[in-house]
C-alpha cells in the first residue's frame, strides 16, 4: 500500500458565491478572483465540508484533493482524535469571508435539537469578526423592545418587522456571537469573517421586498422561523481587549474556540493540548506558518488549516492579524 504524503499547512481554493446583496470587496480587499467581472460576489467559502461544496487543496503534494477524502484517509492525524471520534469523516466547521454590499435578509438559524429533528443536520452557531465597515454600517441583532411570538407575528403580518429590530453600529475589529435563535442580518457596507458549524440551514424572515439575481422573490420561512426564534434579549457583542503577540480569547463554545492574534514578531504557538486541527484566517498583514514538514505564507484574506498532528507551529510575522479557530 502506498504511503500517504506527510501532512503540512493546507490552503484551499475559495468557493465564491454570487449573491444579490454581494459586491466587489472580496476582490478589491482580498484578491479573490471574480470571473467575468462579476459585481455580486457575496461569500468566499474558505474551508467547507458541505456535501455540495467540498473544498479542495490548492497547495503542495495534496493539491486538488477534496477535504472529505483527506479526512477519510488521514482521520485523526488531520482533525484530531477527539474530533474524529465525534464527527467521523464530516468536517464540523465552515469558514467564510462575507461582503455585504447591500443588506442581507433578516434571518434566524435553528439550534442542534431543532435542526436534527427537521433536517437531520447540525444547528448553526456563528461568530463574526468585522474586517472592514463603512461609515454608519450596522448589524441587525435581536429586537429593540420586549418581544413575544404573538407580538412578533403581528408586526410581521403588518409589514412592520423593521420597526422592532435592534440595530448595532459596528467598526473594524468588533466581534459578535450569533447564537441559534438570534434574529439577525448583516448590514450593507460590512466585510466580515464568519466561523460557523457545518450547516447551510437558514430561515429567512424578511428580505426587504427585493428580487433575487434572477428577478424572483426569495422564499420566506415564517412558520419554520417562529419556532426557532429566541424572543429574549441576547448579548451578541463580544467584549475583548486587544494586545500584541499574545493569544486573545474571543469566544469559547462547545462547537469551536475562537482567538485573535495581533503579531509584530516571531511567535511560537504550542498546540500540544489542542486535540484538533487549527485554522487561521488572516484579516490583515501577512505571516509565514512553519511546521516541521513545511511552511506556508498566509496573506490578508487567506485561510490555512494546520493538521492536528503538529505539536507546535512558528508564526513568523512583523505585522499580521489572525483569527485562530479549533474544536475544544
Amino acid at each position: 500500500m502506498n504511503k500517504l504524503p506527510a501532512l503540512y499547512p493546507l490552503k484551499f481554493t475559495p468557493i465564491l458565491k454570487e449573491k444579490v446583496w454581494g459586491g466587489t470587496k472580496l476582490a478589491r480587499f482580498f484578491n479573490k478572483d471574480e470571473s467575468d467581472n462579476n459585481q455580486h460576489i457575496g461569500e468566499s467559502w474558505e474551508i467547507s465540508g458541505l456535501e455540495d461544496a467540498v473544498s479542495t487543496v490548492s497547495n503542495g503534494a495534496l493539491k486538488k484533493q477534496g477535504l472529505s477524502k483527506l479526512i477519510a484517509r488521514y482521520k485523526a492525524e488531520l482533525v484530531g482524535e477527539k474530533v474524529y471520534t465525534r464527527f467521523g469523516d464530516t468536517f464540523p466547521l465552515l469558514f467564510k469571508f462575507i461582503d455585504a454590499h447591500q443588506d442581507l435578509s433578516v434571518q434566524v438559524h435553528p439550534g442542534d435539537e431543532l435542526a436534527k429533528k427537521r433536517h437531520d443536520s447540525f444547528g448553526k452557531t456563528e461568530v463574526w469578526y468585522i474586517v472592514n465597515a463603512e461609515k454608519d454600517a450596522r448589524l441587525i441583532l435581536g429586537f429593540n423592545t420586549p418581544m413575544t411570538e404573538t407580538r412578533y407575528l403581528k408586526f410581521l403580518s403588518e409589514g412592520k418587522i423593521s420597526d422592532i429590530l435592534h440595530e448595532e453600529p459596528v467598526t473594524a475589529g468588533n466581534a459578535f456571537f450569533i447564537a441559534p435563535g438570534t434574529v439577525h442580518a448583516i448590514g450593507k457596507g460590512i466585510l466580515l469573517a464568519e466561523i460557523q458549524q457545518t450547516s447551510d440551514i437558514t430561515y429567512r424572515i424578511y428580505d426587504w421586498d427585493r428580487p433575487d439575481i434572477n428577478g424572483n422573490m426569495r422564499t420566506l420561512h415564517t412558520d419554520l422561523a417562529k419556532d426557532a426564534i429566541s424572543y429574549n434579549n441576547i448579548e451578541a457583542k463580544i467584549a475583548y481587549t486587544d494586545t500584541e503577540d499574545k493569544i486573545i480569547p474571543l469566544k469559547s463554545l462547545p462547537y469551536f474556540e475562537t482567538n485573535k492574534l495581533n503579531l509584530t514578531k516571531r511567535f511560537k504557538r504550542d498546540l500540544k493540548k489542542i486535540d484538533s486541527f487549527v485554522v487561521y484566517m488572516c484579516t490583515d498583514g501577512e505571516a509565514v506558518l512553519q511546521t516541521e514538514t513545511g511552511s506556508e505564507t498566509i496573506k490578508k484574506g487567506e485561510t490555512v488549516l494546520i493538521p492536528a498532528c503538529f505539536a507546535s507551529i512558528i508564526i513568523d510575522s512583523t505585522s499580521a492579524t489572525l483569527l485562530e479557530v479549533y474544536i475544544p
